[in-house]
């Protein structure tokens, strides 16, 4: 790699993490020496780019710090390319025209010898097959979790069951055949999921929930890590019970 597109790399690195960065860490996203990235780091900092920190603790890259535009590498835009194939495939109309638009633009935007890279990438994402309807109004959804307010929504179980459900929405899934609000249910008093193709009607609310939107997401985000470790081990249990049995 040519030192110029490393230091490049380093501000890309830094710029996508809110924790502090390590040498040892970048070192190894580089595949380079733990040195070569401390004199990178103090030629970046010689440049004027605003990086804090020191050697043992991390690295952060201030905000406010910006590159020229769009100076992506060939590999950066067939990732851009390759997410905005699955929104138009799996995303809601509005989102699916907002994908055709930013290739568009990244199209337009590119230098010349770059636009291959975008017209004919070299991957796709597969079209969706089945993809359940959506039955409320996700530009409204997405509105709501952008501005902490809540949603009531008139929703049906898989047994078919109905309840309302006042919820704080923190984001939406999106996966290949539906798609999920994901929120803070208050008549549970938990976070749960519900489908979009299984709400039967759905209230957007002018009330703001009493969190800020960024510490319920981080709640959230804390809840599912720890279903997630529930989860596999759980697993692992299950794998070692069988061991036993087997060994038995």
């Amino acid at each position: 790699m040519r030192r110029a597109d490393r230091l490049f790399q380093i501000i890309q690195i830094l710029r996508r993490s809110r924790q502090p960065v390590t040498a040892d860490a970048v070192a190894a996203e580089l595949e380079t020496s733990k040195r070569t990235v401390y004199r990178d780091i103090s030629t970046l900092i010689g440049q004027r780019v605003p990086i804090r920190g020191e050697a043992g603790i991390g690295y952060v890259l201030d905000n406010g710090f910006d590159l020229p535009p769009l100076m992506l590498t060939p590999d950066e835009i067939e990732a851009a390319v390759l997410g905005a194939q699955w929104v138009m495939n799996r995303g809601d109309p509005v989102l699916a025209r907002a994908a055709r638009d930013l290739v568009a633009k990244i199209g337009a935007a590119v230098p010349e010898r770059l636009r291959q890279f975008v017209l004919e990438p070299a991957s796709a994402a597969s079209p969706a097959w089945n993809m359940a309807a959506d039955a409320l109004d996700m530009s409204s959804l997405r509105a709501s979790i952008r501005a902490g307010q809540k949603i009531d929504l008139r929703y049906v179980d898989a047994e078919g069951r109905e309840s309302m459900r006042r919820v704080w929405p923190v984001t939406i899934g999106y996966f290949d055949q539906v798609r999920t609000v994901i929120g803070w249910c208050e008549l549970r008093q938990d976070f749960r999921s519900f489908r979009t193709d299984r709400v039967r009607g759905a209230e957007f609310l002018t009330e703001r929930y009493p969190e800020r939107p960024a510490v319920l997401r981080a709640r959230w985000r804390k809840h599912h890590e720890e279903e997630q470790a529930r989860i596999q081990q759980g697993h692992a249990a299950a794998a070692a019970g069988a061991k036993v049995t087997r060994v038995a």
